[in-house]
């Protein structure tokens, strides 16, 4: 019979509240990405908010509420307490999945925490106006961004939540609970329930995620964690208990229950968190496709441009081969009908399709009105994937982190264009200098969607300027973002 003693806490859970409370960034580095993958972020949901299919998820949970000093959401008119206004930014931002990624032995989306960071210090900051005290500043959203960058990577790098049908966003709800805990200036005791409350948690199944049941939960799943993690820690702050052997506990612990009795394993142990992740995430610049076929799409880019020089249309390809890694087949390596946007920005054959037969690939690409033309579908089926080994080891590398897909196009005469062969798409860490003056356009265009000039070129001035934007009161920063 299992002891009734109350147990020490789990390691796991005291190595990531002593991570966020004692580890101090200093990396320029990292806060210069951090301000990179804030402005991307920002920009994305921004672009997000001209589809109503997102748009209507978006407002207070009862129209018409009120509230006084509540968290503002970028690119609208809403006023919402932080809860609800986690849900609404982190909505926006994952919508179009067009943002930063991070792929290890999980996948995901490090930047899904901004929308429990972002609303948290913009509530803190209001309040905190209003009773006369000093505001939270963009540099401490940039340091929570960090620190939630770093758990919910390092925890990923050897832990594959989809081997076991859950979704990534546990590790969203994990690491917003710890920084927004912080935040809400919790003691350690009150920061180890809070994180143990999310490990407790309902976790979200991947069943959203993939054929044949793919649907749009999955671009509003990270707002729905990071949303319950502002609500767990707000919680934990009126005192409530935790559970200090949440993972570990014998029949009942997340482990046995939810992870095959495995313990969670560690690339990077806790005495070398910083700010790895954040100074090596992966940016998605060119084009809003899952990553593991960002570098597919780029090479398909080539082979239009080469297919029109050699005066071939893609009715005469014969077949398309996709030389690629594991993690590519297992998630987005999908035959027959796609019924909707999400399904269709989880299939490698569709987002290769598309700039092979258009030479482009946008947000609008994945709905109806495009998925019309028959051709995608013909030419979808010409589509195979098949893994190279050496492509799954880089994949895997911690000194690689490659992405690598390789083309290769037959024609119906028996001509074949040259393999085209990607390795690491732009937004790697490896292509910064490259990928980060189109990031920045990108974000221009992106508040070009919604601001007029003026209020642009405000946002620009601070947004691009490490040292003014450190220094911003966060409500005013997000003030510039109002419409």
């Amino acid at each position: 019979m299992d002891s009734a003693k109350r147990p020490d806490w789990d390691a796991v859970l005291v190595d990531i509240v002593d991570y966020v409370q004692k580890c101090e960034i200093s990396s320029d580095l990292a806060y210069d990405t951090a301000r990179n993958c804030l402005i991307d972020t920002l920009g994305c949901g921004l672009e997000a908010l001209e589809y109503p299919a997102c748009t209507k998820l978006l407002g207070p949970v009862v129209p018409g509420t009120i509230v006084p000093n509540g968290a503002r959401v970028p690119g609208t008119q809403f006023q919402l307490d932080p809860v609800q206004a986690a849900f609404n930014i982190g909505a926006m931002i994952r919508w179009l999945d067009f943002n930063d990624t991070w792929l290890a032995a999980e996948w995901g989306h490090p930047s899904d925490n901004l929308g429990g960071i972002l609303a948290t210090a913009d509530w803190l900051s209001r309040s905190a106006i209003a009773a006369g005290k000093q505001p939270l500043l963009m540099q401490d959203v940039l340091s929570a961004m960090i620190k939630a960058h770093e758990i919910q990577g390092c925890i990923a790098l050897e832990n594959a939540f989809n081997k076991v049908g859950l979704d990534h966003v546990v590790l969203v709800k994990v690491a917003s609970t710890a920084v927004v805990a912080q935040m809400l200036g919790l003691s350690r005791a009150e920061m180890l329930n809070a994180v143990s409350l999310a490990w407790v948690d309902g976790q979200a199944l991947r069943t959203y995620r993939h054929a044949p049941n793919t649907g749009s939960r999955k671009s509003w799943a990270a707002g729905d964690a990071t949303a319950r993690a502002v609500r767990l820690a707000l919680i934990a702050r009126t005192g409530e208990m935790g559970y200090p052997s949440v993972l570990t506990a014998n029949t009942w612990g997340f482990y046995d229950v939810l992870f095959k009795g495995q313990p969670f394993r560690f690339q990077r142990p806790v005495s070398q968190w910083g700010s790895y992740v954040m100074e090596n995430v992966l940016f998605k610049i060119s084009f809003p496709a899952e990553f593991h076929a960002q570098t597919a799409v780029e090479a398909a880019m080539t082979l239009h441009a080469q297919l029109r020089k050699a005066g071939k249309a893609v009715e005469e390809i014969r077949r398309v081969t996709i030389r690629t890694h594991e993690a590519c087949i297992r998630i987005i390596d999908k035959q027959g009908p796609l019924n909707n946007p999400a399904d269709r920005d989880h299939c490698i054959q569709y987002m290769v399709a598309v700039p092979l037969i258009f030479g482009r690939l946008t947000a609008a690409d994945y709905e109806d009105e495009v998925a019309a033309d028959k051709r995608i579908d013909i030419l979808r089926d010409k589509i195979v994937c098949v893994e190279d080994p050496l492509f799954t080891q880089d994949y895997h590398d911690p000194q690689q982190r490659a992405i690598a897909n390789a083309l290769t196009v037959e024609c119906n005469d028996g001509s074949k264009l040259a393999e085209v062969v990607v390795a690491y798409p732009i937004g790697h860490a490896r292509r910064r200098q490259e990928g980060i003056p189109l990031l920045e356009a990108k974000f221009h265009t992106n508040l070009a969607r919604r601001f007029p000039p003026k209020q642009q070129k405000t946002i620009l001035d601070v947004s691009l300027d490490q040292k003014k934007l450190a220094i911003m009161p966060v409500h005013e920063y997000v003030d510039l973002y109002v419409i």
